[in-house]
């Protein structure tokens, strides 16, 4: 709260989704990892792509983001209630993607 009361400019709470890539040496190693480890545990923006060079990638994502305004030109635009609701739900969040 400190922090957000010194603030001049605009404060966002952001919280990234899990990312994880996989270089894979063949598109049948990115295919056995796509359902059983990705999709089937709950990531369900994972997919394989393959680049112009033959670059194989596997990549894992959640689909847990959260991106919220605190604050707007130095003024708290939340109350203190509500950005504690907002770190349980980033924490939530965090569990989740482990």
């Amino acid at each position: 709260m400190t922090a957000l009361e010194k603030a001049t400019g605009d404060v966002v709470l952001k919280f990234e989704p899990f990312v994880l890539h996989v270089l894979c040496q063949e598109l049948q190693d990115a295919q056995l990892l796509q359902p059983p480890a990705a999709i089937d545990s709950g990531f369900r923006n994972s997919g394989i792509s393959v680049g112009k060079g033959g670059k194989i990638v596997m990549a894992v994502r959640s689909t847990h983001c959260l991106e919220v305004p605190l604050s707007h030109k130095g003024k708290l635009m939340v109350s203190e209630e509500y950005i504690e609701f907002l770190i349980h739900v980033a924490n939530q969040k965090m569990e989740e993607n482990m």
